[in-house]
């Protein structure tokens, strides 16, 4: 069973918690499930599973990204000037799987979803979630 979670986007870099949109459908469909899976669709794109209680955290993600991978120094940049948002999405990952039991999400009390959104804004954002 597969859906897809749609969205904007508004910083060239973010974290958007796509937490509740998950555990919404996992409650409605994943009754007879036992693992969620999550995919970002996009080069540029990553899933990322972080704490959410402390707001500093998403930015911390993305300062730690912006030391590791500075922009503007990569071959890439020549054809379109994102090439630390294709390195950033490749050292995240774009997707993560997540256990489910009676319908939950087996996330822990911090755990959340983040989408993190390397080459914004964008318009449209894709997450498939499919249920296994």
């Amino acid at each position: 069973m597969r859906f897809t979670i749609t969205f904007s986007t508004g910083s060239r870099q973010q974290l958007v918690d796509i937490t509740d949109r998950v555990r919404e459908i996992v409650s409605k469909h994943g009754g007879s499930h036992q693992l969620c899976a999550l995919y970002a669709l996009g080069a540029t794109a990553a899933i990322m599973i972080q704490e959410n209680w402390d707001p500093n955290i998403p930015r911390d993600v993305i300062t730690c990204l912006d030391t590791l991978v500075p922009s503007g120094v990569w071959l890439h940049d020549r054809v379109d000037g994102n090439g630390d948002a294709h390195i950033k999405a490749g050292i995240i990952g774009p997707s993560e799987t997540i256990p489910i039991e009676g319908s939950k999400l087996l996330l822990s009390t911090w755990q959340n979803i983040f989408f993190c959104e390397f080459d914004g804004p964008r318009q449209r954002r894709e997450v498939l979630v499919t249920l296994v």
